[in-house]
């Protein structure tokens, strides 16, 4: 197999007519990879991934072809997938207020052009949810795009598709968190081009390093929420001397520790399974 591709936390096989998508423990905040793992990271978010596109295999196509087909010593972090033209938009969500969204709100009182009502508050729930994609930057930090934005991108007609298949995954997506009492509020997603054109959901979907979780029960719109994702490393590195540039700040082993359980909890709360490792 030959590595065609190095990511901040993936990395891209090609084997055959397949790529293999190996999910490592490196973890990455605002871009930048930190030099701690954080332990079953990776299988975490791969097993999380695919009962999700087991859970939306009805909304949009995806691009697993086998999560047990791969090389022993990927077992359980790897994905043998579909080869895809990706497109170059970060799909996103959002149907609360939270991370860049808030602050473009608090700036402009809109998110990616679209405008939301006056007086929201930090974690406020929106009326309803609003597509607010950003560019795919292979280095640096992704830019907000504007609807038109998109469509002159992506084309009119791949921007219209996009927008309506990440809202649904959203909505469908919330639906399920909320009867297991968590609180989806955005999350990312990528797509690809199938040879026959089609659109076809890639990547990861609807994790703790795409997507934003809270618990229901501590939900409490004008403060920061309880975290289930990696904003609690975002949060931690935020006190610290740092300017968010490489090189990354070591995690102490408490901070690693707690984070790992946050995707472990999530995990089992979602899929009703506990976490075997």
């Amino acid at each position: 197999m030959e590595l065609v591709h190095s990511g901040k936390v993936r990395d891209l096989y090609a084997d055959g007519d397949d790529i293999i998508l190996v999910a490592s423990d490196r973890v990455s905040v605002y871009d930048v990879i930190l030099p701690t793992p954080i332990p079953d990271k990776g299988k975490i978010l791969t097993q999380l991934s695919l009962w999700w596109f087991g859970q939306l295999a009805d909304v949009v196509p995806n691009h697993v072809v086998s999560g047990s087909d791969v090389p022993p010593e990927w077992a359980g972090r790897a994905i043998r997938c579909r080869r895809l033209e990706m497109i170059p938009v970060e799909c996103i969500a959002r149907g609360y207020l939270a991370g860049l969204g808030l602050t473009s709100y608090r700036e402009s009182g809109t998110i990616s052009g679209v405008p939301l009502p006056p007086g929201l508050t930090e974690g406020a729930k929106l009326p309803g949810p609003v597509f607010t994609p950003t560019t795919k930057a292979s280095t640096g930090h992704d830019e907000p795009l504007s609807y038109d934005e998109t469509a002159a991108v992506a084309g009119p007609e791949t921007a219209a598709a996009l927008k309506r298949i990440t809202l649904e995954i959203y909505r469908r997506g919330a639906d399920l968190a909320a009867e297991r009492g968590v609180i989806i509020a955005d999350t990312k997603l990528e797509f690809g081009r199938a040879p026959d054109g089609s659109i076809v959901l890639a990547d990861e979907v609807l994790t703790s390093d795409s997507s934003r979780f809270w618990p229901a029960s501590s939900w409490t719109p004008g403060r920061p929420q309880h975290s289930l994702d990696k904003q609690f490393l975002r949060d931690w590195s935020a006190t610290l001397d740092w300017d968010r540039t490489p090189p990354g700040p070591a995690i102490p082993g408490d901070i690693a520790d707690a984070t790992r359980a946050r995707y472990v909890d999530v995990y089992e709360r979602l899929t009703g399974e506990s976490w075997k490792g």
